[in-house]
């Protein structure tokens, strides 16, 4: 599924057994777990086995934080937009403003857009995994407070697998779809087509 020497991957784990450490597998992930196996194969054979759930944990882990929130975000987008809900919206924005220039005052941009969005969403959780990537939980000028070291990979997880089961109908092909996102994005890709040029 991919090349594990493409200069452009972005999972810098050298086993699957370093990212699988980080969170518990389900008892149907766990005899497929070879200590000596790369990410991307152990990825491969969830997914062949539709332990999607465990993929999505483990990817949420494996990308570094920055690439992780954008997964997140990717995922949240491909539920479309509500009119009634600008907030959700605005809380991708700040998301992705993080992404793109990771700096304090984005991260507590994000933190502001995703405490304004009043239900849980994808996109509430996309934009707090952003604020919870590092600095402090604690408000400016107070002592700091460190986030534990993986939030934002609980958040992107909760966020992918949220967006996946809104529309159960929908859950299957979203279930493979943001996974294929989130493959894209570990070797180097936006998840993103290119913008289709108006046709004239």
């Amino acid at each position: 599924m991919a090349d594990t020497a493409n200069s452009k991957l972005k999972i810098k784990a050298a086993t699957a057994q370093e990212v699988c450490a980080q969170f518990p597998l389900s008892a149907e992930a766990k005899p497929l777990l070879d200590p000596q196996m790369a990410p991307l194969a152990f990825l491969d054979v969830l997914v062949a086995k539709s332990l999607y759930a465990d993929a999505m944990q483990f990817l949420a882990r494996a990308l570094p934080k920055r690439e992780a929130v954008w997964w997140s975000s990717t995922c949240a987008r491909d539920l479309g937009s509500d009119d009634k809900r600008p907030e959700l919206g605005l809380g991708l924005e700040a998301a992705e403003a993080w992404v793109y220039r990771p700096n304090e005052e984005n991260r507590r941009k994000a933190e502001a857009a995703g405490g304004a969005i009043k239900i849980s969403h994808p996109a509430k959780w996309t934009a707090m995994g952003a604020f919870w990537s590092g600095g402090s939980l604690a408000p400016p000028n107070a002592p700091e407070v460190k986030p534990p070291d993986d939030f934002t990979a609980k958040a992107v997880a909760g966020a992918v697998m949220m967006a996946a089961a809104l529309d159960p109908l929908q859950a299957e092909l979203r279930n493979k779809r943001f996974i294929q996102y989130g493959l894209d994005i570990a070797n180097g890709g936006t998840a993103r087509p290119p913008a289709k040029k108006s046709e004239t």
